[in-house]
């Protein structure tokens, strides 16, 4: 599956980096259920520099003159991303370093830690970058920098961040874009974005978090996503590996129990719940209709997995341990032992010479449904692959076969 870029990012992309001339080096891990960064000497003695309960984002880099650590992190909203200063040498309380400024930042450090090129965004501002002296966080040039360049989005009055507590008491982030001319006094329908699987995450505060545009549809949905249990955002360790043995069960339970809370809103319409996905969302996309077909109306599931017993194996094994001796955790979690229960209205879209996910586990959902005379719309693109975007017109008509099946089957519109 193609999937989003994690938020687990080290320098050079390793989780540990030489530092002290060869004398000491960094090392990543969350042995005390964080993700956090400790100094090893040659020695093997270990000092803990980043302490607190949350997880270290990205190591961003050393000022060793200095004796300063960078990295990335935001314990307080896991949706947004700060840079922040410890130690190199003994545990002491990081100091954040962004000034106040929500959102998502990112840095990208000199070799000696002095200076930085710093981006930002956020789903009230559009995207824009700056470069940065460290470790006083003052823009080379004032008439060039961020503060000056401020560019609210389009959709920023409408979108909002918040929390959603299902019945069992998880907490789950979440982003909502209403409809411009929103009325309270009438329902909508809404449109949930997933993808849900352990190496992405889909609520992250930045200046299109949505996927709106995507669907090339009239004004008149309410556009929303739920980031459950096993997304790679930083909870904590125990918060991602809950998905272990569990890709397509507790996701999709979270998904689900989201669902309900917000359909006990007054503004949302439960006969027009539609759920859309790609790649590993679009397998969430399918487990929900059939295995909550009183709460998903319709689903739009693009290259999907319906079979994890057919997908490559450096990911499942990685998340649903090996087979055989694991194959029963594979069929709990796979849509195709629940596709005989679909209710609701489902388009499958997949690439015939899809690279990621075997085609042929689509062919064997469809087998499925048809089995059991479950109908559903399918478009075969022929050999475009895993994103469906080659070939001309490919885009297009993609994006209108999904409006004109919303439009179909969750009309838009308050009412």
């Amino acid at each position: 599956m193609d999937r989003p870029e994690s938020f687990l990012v080290t320098r050079g992309g390793n989780d540990w980096d030489w530092i002290e001339g060869g004398k000491a080096f960094l090392w990543v891990s969350e042995k005390d259920g964080w993700r956090h960064i400790y100094r090893v000497g040659l020695d093997g003695q270990e000092t803990l520099l980043t302490r607190g309960n949350f997880d270290v984002t990205s190591v961003s880099g050393c000022d060793e003159g200095r004796g300063y650590l960078y990295f990335g992190a935001s314990p307080e909203n896991a949706t947004q991303r700060y840079l922040y200063r410890a130690s190199l040498s003994k545990t002491v309380a990081p100091v954040r370093v962004t000034p106040d400024l929500a959102g998502t930042h990112g840095y990208v450090l000199s070799p000696n830690g002095h200076w930085a090129q710093h981006s930002f965004s956020s789903h009230l501002y559009m995207p824009a970058s700056e470069w940065v002296s460290l470790p006083d966080h003052k823009a080379l040039n004032a008439a060039e920098s961020i503060a000056s360049h401020l560019t609210p989005t389009p959709q920023g009055r409408q979108t909002s961040f918040f929390t959603i507590t299902t019945a069992d008491g998880v907490t789950m982030d979440a982003w909502m874009i209403k409809p411009a001319n929103f009325d309270s006094t009438k329902k909508y329908p809404v449109i949930f974005y997933t993808y849900s699987e352990p190496v992405g995450s889909t609520v992250t505060d930045i200046a299109s978090p949505g996927r709106a545009s995507f669907f090339n549809v009239d004004d008149g949905y309410i556009f929303m996503s739920v980031e459950g249990r096993g997304a790679q955002t930083p909870k904590g360790r125990a918060w991602r590996k809950s998905i272990y043995k569990n890709v397509g069960w507790i996701n999709v339970n979270d998904q689900a129990a989201a669902c309900r809370e917000v359909l006990k809103w007054p503004f949302i319409d439960a006969s027009r719940v539609a759920v859309f996905g790609s790649s590993g969302g679009g397998s969430t996309t399918q487990n929900l209709l059939f295995r909550y077909p009183e709460l998903y109306k319709v689903g739009l599931a693009s290259a999907g997995v319906p079979n994890q017993l057919i997908y490559n194996t450096i990911y499942e094994e990685r998340f649903m341990g090996v087979l055989p001796e694991n194959r029963d955790a594979y069929l709990k979690c796979n849509p195709l032992t629940y596709a005989k229960n679909l209710q609701g209205h489902l388009l499958i879209m997949h690439g015939t010479g899809d690279h990621n996910v075997n085609y042929q586990g689509e062919e064997m959902l469809l087998n499925e449904l048809i089995k059991y005379n479950r109908q559903f719309q399918f478009m075969p693109y022929p050999n475009r692959t895993h994103g469906i975007t080659e070939g001309e017109g490919t885009v297009l008509h993609k994006t209108t076969l999904m409006a004109g099946f919303l439009k179909q089957w969750c009309p838009a519109g308050g009412r």
